[in-house]
């Protein structure tokens, strides 16, 4: 292998950081897991939970006190672009091959995974995936299970063996399709054997195994053959001058396909959550519009995906929307219904998929929806249980698109027949993992919009209701605020938009920010606010315009506003509002912000009576004297308080604890698990007022 062309690579990224390397010493393991991370880090290379790599070294038994050859290699449900010692299983490698010496055939299979925990070395292993055996007969140090795209594309051309051939001579090998287990390991050991010295195998319509005496060696020898495959189909595409057909459908500019997107998702959503709730994602790359846009979409969709990666994540097939580009969507509720027979349809052909193909022993059917959905012109839609498997489905589409691209250009793509993709989709092993899945949490599957997230309040209600499976759309009028705030969210559980609440256009775009990126809507929490405490005399119209613009006409449009969605997706909501005590209890220099408060209170009781139909709940929480962590008080608000009470502004907490009944200090947090109770466990409360104030006997309801 010529390894001086390691800075000519193009259609892969070459990222072996030697300096890196070598501060990892021998350390096979680590290497290994350094070269995982950086070939995890290029989709073209495999997507995420894709692929499988693996090193051998030479342990000490604890056993016997001998040494012995151990494999490490990633474990069941584990990602190679974010694993670490933790994701990985260590196995005695002569056991794993003594396993030759039991094996039964193909319906012995799943017998095998479980015998795999016998040849456990390391005891804080996963458990060891499906793969395993694939890597453990072959003799190698250093091996990668790779899903490029590139290869994929070869591997499910009509005449792949024939182009891999041509493309690699009598260097790569080749096992046709067979699914993975015991015996596709000893497919390729035979491969190896019959054909000593290559330096890869091509798996039929699955993917690719390369290998290496060192790490490095390993990892060349990948973006090596991945290169080569790629420049191929590159050529290819080039000399015959246009992909997919050509181009049918022409887009609009981003801004009109993401609006249109907008529009949309709640719509898709509604049809898609027929069984339960779905998150939404949507992508409008360069690589989608190619695809949903040409002349052979209506041809190749329908065929399905090939790799078992790909289909395991986006179903046998998509959706295609049959929708025009600059369709009229005015009227959102006559698209749903003139939707609704194609969902139904896609639902019915899943069912009879099902019936066709399961065994005595399938697991019931899962949900028939589908995840990816088509519109030409605009782009992809993929819906999941959260934002992250939806937009990993989305990524596992992009890859099929590559991989359709890549075998059209070279031969013609074809897919896995039904009862191979059943077999793979209802594998009782997969069942078997996605039954040890935790449980899903209280929220899971809600889309939660807060608005005032910047502040205390508000940022504590969006991490209670996010740590309890929602995602969240943070609102706040201060970016700085936001940016803060967005440092507690890890990645696809939450956006940050710069709204002002009182701004109508600003509270519609980011509704639309959060139908663009999760799909819709399902709690509600208007926290945005200002205080203002000054005796009449000094309370200016401007003070009390403020007030009311931002506590109540601000609640009331963006109640407005995301009860047209709450009522389009037909899935019911939750509306609340974050009030305070002063609402319901008179007291001094208090006349504005009091007002206000009570209009947001009574507001929520007239629309809980109006939108029970809809099965959205409004309810109410009055927070009283949350000082701690509030950025209300940290200006002239804690002032004029102070002076209203005759006492000192550092006085304030104290103060306000001693005065409630339970003596307690208030905190953000405390409000936050008052959001979360309304929202996730009284499920049947409606109109009613919480509050938290420690009790104050003057403010109680009745």
């Amino acid at each position: 292998m010529d390894h001086s062309k390691i800075n000519s690579f193009k259609h892969v990224n070459y990222l072996w950081d030697d300096k890196h390397a070598n501060a990892l010493g021998a350390d096979q393991v680590a290497l290994f897991l350094y070269r995982s991370n950086i070939l995890g880090a290029d989709l073209r290379i495999t997507n995420y939970g894709g692929g499988n790599t693996s090193c051998k070294t030479i342990e000490q038994d604890p056993l016997t006190g001998e040494k012995c050859e151990v494999m490490w290699i990633k474990g069941s449900g584990g990602d190679i672009g974010t694993l670490d010692r933790s994701g990985i299983a260590g196995l005695y490698t002569e056991r794993l091959r003594n396993l030759k010496n039991v094996y039964q055939g193909l319906a012995d299979e799943d017998r095998m995974v479980g015998l795999f925990n016998h040849c456990i070395f390391d005891l804080d292993s996963r458990a060891p995936s499906i793969d395993t055996p694939l890597h453990g007969l072959l003799p190698f140090p250093h091996i990668d299970h790779l899903h490029p795209d590139a290869l994929i594309a070869i591997a499910a051309a009509k005449e792949g063996k024939k182009i891999t051939r041509e493309i690699w001579g009598d260097t790569i090998g080749w096992v046709d399709w067979q699914r993975p287990g015991f015996d596709l390991g000893l497919q390729l050991e035979k491969c190896l054997n019959s054909n000593p010295g290559i330096k890869g195998i091509v798996l039929g319509s699955h993917g690719l195994f390369t290998w290496g005496e060192t790490s490095k060696e390993c990892y060349l020898n990948s973006l090596e053959v991945i290169e080569q495959a790629s420049a191929y189909i590159d050529a290819k595409i080039k000399a015959n001058g246009k992909v997919f057909g050509g181009a049918r459908t022409e887009s609009p500019d981003t801004s009109k396909r993401k609006a249109q997107a907008a529009k949309l998702m709640p719509v898709l959503r509604a049809l898609c959550s027929s069984e339960q709730n779905m998150v939404g994602h949507f992508n409008d790359s360069p690589e989608v519009l190619e695809f949903v846009n040409s002349k052979d979409l209506e041809r190749l969709a329908p065929m399905g995906t090939s790799c078992p990666d790909h289909f395991l994540r986006t179903k046998i097939k998509p959706l295609i929307l049959p929708l025009e580009v600059a369709e009229d969507l005015s009227n959102l509720e006559t698209i749903k219904k003139s939707l609704a027979p194609h969902f139904e349809t896609y639902r019915n052909e899943y069912a009879a998929y099902y019936n066709q193909c399961k065994k005595e022993n399938s697991p019931g059917m899962r949900d028939p929806n589908p995840v990816i959905l088509l519109y030409p012109g605009i782009g992809l839609f993929s819906f999941a249980k959260n934002k992250q498997t939806a937009r990993v489905a989305s990524e596992f589409y992009l890859n099929a698109i590559n991989v359709m691209r890549g075998a059209e250009a070279i031969s013609s793509y074809t897919s896995l027949p039904l009862q191979e993709a059943f077999d793979i989709e209802y594998w009782l092993l997969e069942e078997a993992k996605l039954q040890r899945l935790p449980k899903e949490k209280l929220l899971s599957r809600k889309i939660a919009l807060v608005s005032g997230a910047g502040g205390g309040i508000g940022m504590s209600i969006a991490k209670k209701l996010v740590a309890e499976g929602a995602v969240a759309v943070l609102l706040d009028i201060s970016e700085d605020n936001l940016k803060e705030a967005a440092k507690d969210f890890a990645k696809d559980t939450a956006i940050s938009v710069v709204c002002d609440i009182n701004d109508q256009k600003a509270i519609e775009e980011a509704i639309q920010q959060s139908c663009l990126h999760f799909g819709g809507l399902d709690i509600v929490v208007h926290s945005a606010g200002l205080a203002i405490s000054k005796p009449l005399s000094e309370t200016t119209t401007q003070d009390w315009d403020l007030l009311q613009n931002i506590l109540v006409k601000g609640q009331f449009v963006l109640f407005k506003q995301a009860a047209e969605v709450l009522k389009l997706q037909e899935k019911g909501g939750n509306f609340i509002t974050i009030a305070s005590k002063n609402g319901l209890v008179a007291g001094p220099n208090n006349v504005a912000y009091g007002t206000a408060k009570a209009a947001q209170q009574h507001m929520t009781r007239l629309l809980a009576a109006e939108l029970a139909s809809e099965k959205i709940r409004v309810n109410t929480v009055n927070p009283d004297g949350v000082i701690v962590g509030s950025k209300i008080w940290e200006g002239a608000w804690a002032q004029g308080r102070a002076a209203a009470n005759g006492i000192k502004v550092e006085e304030l907490p104290s103060f306000y604890a001693k005065r409630n009944l339970l003596n307690q200090i208030i905190t953000p947090e405390d409000i936050a698990q008052a959001v979360f109770s309304l929202v996730a466990l009284l499920d049947k409360s409606t109109g009613n007022t919480i509050n938290v104030d420690g009790g104050m006997a003057n403010a109680f309801v009745r």
